[in-house]
């Protein structure tokens, strides 16, 4: 496998996965540009090749994500969920995610994201959605508590004695969320 073919393969719905999330053209660019670099450099450590096209569309949504990490003041990120149904992948522990995120509560939620996904510090979090720290953090572990018994109630996962989550990802349609 090599990134000429991945690129001649995957490049146009890549570029407009991005581009449904940043609306401007350069900047899309950019982000298809770096996700192929990417790409690239990491093909080696592709284990499956029958996993390339969620391989290389992880990668992208990645890329879109440390970009919006990077510029978070000044770029509002677009949530679609319509785009990951345009672009059926393997289904895995995302797509339980996602479920489970929807969900939750919005009070939950909002905090979360935020914090753990645009990477925000908590007291910034806090400050953006007009709450007090302590109840910023409160919410964020019991978000972080919803979706772990999400995932028990989704796929029959475990919390073992440590207090982490283990099992696999049922098939979709032995999803409790997803299916």
């Amino acid at each position: 496998m090599t990134t000429q073919h991945i690129w001649t393969t995957y490049n146009q719905d890549v570029k407009q996965f991005i581009q449904s999330r940043i609306k401007d053209e350069q900047i899309t660019k950019d982000l298809l540009q770096d996700t192929f670099i990417k790409i690239h450099t990491k093909i080696h450590t592709l284990k499956h090749q029958d996993k390339l096209k969620s391989w290389v569309f992880s990668i992208a949504n990645y890329t879109v994500l440390d970009y919006f990490r990077g510029h978070s003041k000044s770029v509002e990120y677009v949530e679609k969920d319509t785009v990951f149904e345009e672009y059926p992948l393997e289904h895995d522990e995302k797509d339980c995610l996602r479920g489970i995120l929807k969900g939750l509560p919005k009070k939950y939620r909002d905090p979360l994201f935020l914090s753990d996904i645009k990477g925000i510090k908590q007291a910034e979090v806090a400050r953006q959605l007009k709450l007090q720290l302590p109840t910023t953090k409160s919410r964020i572990q019991r978000a972080r508590k919803m979706i772990a018994q999400g995932f028990v109630d989704c796929c029959d996962f475990k919390i073992n004695d440590k207090g982490v989550l283990v099992g696999e990802v049922q098939d979709k349609d032995d999803c409790k969320v997803c299916s």
